[in-house]
Formats: C-alpha cells, sequence, structure tokens
C-alpha cells in the first residue's frame, strides 16, 4: 500500500469481518506494536451519549493548557482520519499509509476487524507521536470493546441508554455491566448516568474495584445564556466555583458533560500532576471545535439558508436535542431525516414530529439504514406533512431549495446521514463505514 487511497481500501474491506466483541484480536496486534498502549496516560470515557462531545471537552482543555493531547473517537462522519487526531488535527494520511502497512500483515493473520486495525493505528501514532494525554472513547459497550486495554488514569461513564440491546442487554442494568467493564481496579470513574438502576451497577462495580465514583450531581449548573455559539454557564463545584463559563458547543445537552468533564480534569489532576488553571480551563472549553475537531453536535453548517446538523440517532439523544432547540427558542424546523435500522424510529419521529413544519425523509448509503417509506408512514402518523426524498444529497438539495421564512433546516437522525450530508455541502467524497 503506497497511497491513502489504498489504505483506505484496505481498512474499509475490513468490514467484512464485521464487528467482534472481545480483546484477543486488539491484544495481538498491539503485541506485534510492542505494547504502544503502555506508553501513554489516558482517560477512558464510555456512554451510550454524549461521550463524544465529553472526550471532546477533555482534549480542548487539555490542548489548551500546552499538552500535546490524542483524542481517538468513533464514528468519523466524512474523512476517516478525523477518528484518530492530536491538538485537534487529523492523522496525516502518510501516517495511515504508514501504520496501515506495517499492520498489514498482523491484520490479515488475525482476520482482524476494521475497529481493531484502526484502535492499534490510533495507539500506535499516539505512542509514535510521544502525546502527554490520550482521550480514548470506546466504541461500542465497555468491556470487550478493543479501546478496554488501555490503562486509564480516570474514566468517565457519560450514560446509559437502550441502544445497541441485542448485543449489550435489554436493560438499562445488562447495558451499565458492560459499560463498567471500562472500571479499573483504583481508578476513580466520574458518571453522567441518571438512571437509578445503571448507576447502581457503577457504583457497586467501583466498590468491588476499590474505584472511586463521582456523579455529575455533585457539579450545580445554571445556564446564563444559550445560543448557536454555544452557552455561558455558573458553575459551581466541590473544589471551587466558576462563573460566565464560555462552551463553545451548543444545546444544552452539553451541560452535563461539562460536568462530568470538570469532574474527569479534577480527578486526573489529583493522579497525575497537571497543572491546570482556571485560564486553561476557559481557553478550552470556549474552543472546543478548534481544539478537538468536533463536528455535528447542533452545529451551524450554514448561515443562508440556516442549516443545523446534529448526530442525534436514539430516542436519549433526540430529545435532549428537542429541549436543546426549544431552549433556543426554535419552533419549527424543516427536517432531513433518515435513521438505522436497529434504533426506535417511533420515538424519535414523535418527538422530531413536535417541532417539525415538514419532514424530508432519506437513505443513507449504508446497508443499516432503515427503508425511508417506514420512516414516511411513521411521520404521516403524526401528521407531518412528510416527503421521501430518497439519497441524502437529494433531500439536503431539496430542503435548500424549499427553505424560506427563516426557518432552519434541521440534518439529524444519524451519523451516516449527517456525515453524507456534510460532504455534500463541502464538495467532499463520501464513502460508506458501517463501524
Amino acid at each position: 500500500m503506497k497511497t491513502y487511497s489504498e489504505s483506505i481500501q484496505f481498512l474499509y474491506g475490513l468490514q467484512k469481518f464485521g464487528v467482534k466483541l472481545g480483546l484477543h484480536g486488539i491484544n495481538a496486534l498491539l503485541h506485534a506494536l510492542g505494547n504502544p498502549h503502555y506508553r501513554f496516560p489516558c482517560i477512558h470515557v464510555a456512554g451510550t451519549n454524549g461521550k463524544g462531545s465529553t472526550a471532546s471537552m477533555l482534549a480542548a482543555v487539555f490542548t489548551a493548557a500546552g499538552y500535546r493531547t490524542g483524542l481517538y473517537t468513533s464514528p468519523h462522519l466524512v474523512d476517516y482520519r478525523e477518528r484518530i487526531r492530536i491538538d485537534g488535527q487529523p492523522i496525516s494520511p502518510g501516517d495511515v499509509v504508514r501504520l496501515s502497512a506495517t499492520l498489514k500483515k498482523h491484520i490479515e493473520k488475525n482476520t482482524a476487524t476494521f475497529f481493531e486495525a484502526t484502535t492499534a493505528i490510533a495507539f500506535q501514532y499516539f505512542a509514535d507521536s510521544q502525546v502527554d494525554m490520550a482521550i480514548v472513547e470506546t466504541g461500542l459497550g465497555g468491556r470487550l470493546d478493543a479501546t478496554n486495554v488501555v490503562q486509564p488514569v480516570t474514566t468517565v461513564i457519560t450514560s446509559v441508554g437502550l441502544e445497541h440491546a441485542d448485543i449489550l442487554g435489554k436493560t438499562l442494568a445488562r447495558i451499565a455491566r458492560e459499560k463498567a467493564g471500562i472500571i479499573k481496579k483504583g481508578v476513580p470513574c466520574i458518571s453522567g448516568v441518571d438512571s437509578r438502576n445503571a448507576e447502581r451497577v457503577l457504583r457497586e462495580t467501583c466498590r468491588r474495584q476499590k474505584a472511586p465514583f463521582l456523579s455529575h450531581h455533585l457539579i450545580q449548573t445554571k445556564v446564563r445564556h444559550s445560543s448557536l455559539n454555544g452557552l455561558k454557564i455558573d458553575v459551581r463545584t466541590p473544589y471551587g466555583e466558576i462563573n460566565d463559563l464560555q462552551v463553545s458547543l451548543p444545546g444544552e445537552m452539553q451541560v452535563k458533560n461539562v460536568a462530568a468533564a470538570l469532574l474527569a480534569l479534577q480527578q486526573t489532576g489529583s493522579r497525575f500532576p497537571l497543572g491546570l488553571s482556571e485560564e486553561h480551563l476557559r481557553r478550552g472549553l470556549s474552543h472546543i471545535q478548534e481544539f478537538s475537531g468536533i463536528q455535528g453536535r447542533l452545529a451551524l453548517v450554514r448561515k443562508k439558508p440556516r442549516v443545523l446538523a446534529d448526530t442525534a440517532h436514539n430516542p436519549q439523544a433526540t430529545a435532549a436535542l428537542a429541549k436543546s432547540l426549544s431552549a433556543l427558542g426554535i419552533k419549527k424546523v424543516d427536517l432531513v431525516f433518515g435513521v438505522a435500522r436497529d434504533k426506535d424510529h417511533v420515538s424519535m419521529v414523535r418527538l422530531l414530529s413536535k417541532f417539525t413544519r415538514w419532514a424530508i425523509v432519506v437513505t443513507a448509503k449504508t446497508d443499516r439504514a432503515l427503508d425511508g417509506t417506514k420512516l414516511q408512514r411513521e411521520f404521516q402518523r403524526n401528521r407531518v406533512a412528510v416527503e421521501y426524498a430518497g439519497a441524502v444529497d437529494r433531500g439536503v438539495r431539496l430542503a435548500m431549495k424549499r427553505s424560506r421564512n427563516g426557518i432552519p433546516i434541521l440534518i439529524t437522525g444519524s451519523n451516516f446521514v449527517v456525515g453524507e450530508a456534510l460532504a455534500f455541502m463541502q464538495g467532499r467524497k463520501y464513502l460508506t463505514i458501517n463501524q
């Protein structure tokens, strides 16, 4: 493999092996590389919703403080390189070529999956780059996720919801047990979980592991101002107060993520001397997108017509999105919507219908996408004017053509839909990825 295109084709081809839960495959790859994941400290972040935002907040603060900071997240929206970043900058095409070539024979020998291969590439890249701290987001669950080979200084579990129930379990308690698998002996765990049953599981796991447990409820917050440019909040913690804190990610769903991030930073600093100041917190949280590279969180992606994109892809996230739109004073949207077939689309459509003037249903270029005609019928049941556009780019084009009266366009329902929409609006090539 000599080019980035060849490397991407090779890595995407690994999707044929599907999703394999367990640590044998990733351990084999990392052993072949000399176990690079032991060569940098990290914070490990899991959760049904909010883990990408929380991980990005943490990375932004470390970068603002002058630390060389790795960030590993999934899935990407447009470009594979978004998954692996240092100080907000994606891994270079040359490094993807170099590391995929280095791993190729080991990947083939172990029939590694796409996610296992990508995780190994990320860890080797962070080690080669001598990052001072890495923020590592799980892919699916926690206990058997390929990222669960790291030795974190702090763990964070942002939320527990009924998602991937066929794999992780059909109750919140069972899903919580899977996510609690990232909790390590003596390592503080920060919880953003609200469910009592799920929190009980996390607390019990921490007790067995003699790991400190800290809930986001330890942080008191008051929203001073909310706009599409972000939030201004007052924060009261057991360790002090911060007033007029600017958070560049919009949406009141981010308040809980800020609380989890602040607790994680405090606990990490108590175990791993950081020298973080209030100035670092303020600078990092006011430049999250710049310092982490995160996209698609109630993001204003076009001004004329006004187009918003949000990766809410389950009922829990959709409810939080609806609440944030209400807080922003947005009463109606023109909706571009598509969803993966394993999601509770009935609940999502019901939530979205309350503020949708009319809906354009789309089907993303993935075999995971739900048939758009089923979504169309669901909007009709909720008495919302709806049209099936087919492909995502056609849906976005149609929404922009018909936009009027200052009503914003909202693109949501799936990472795949948002990724395709962003690629279309940016004039970039989009390759389907299912992991």
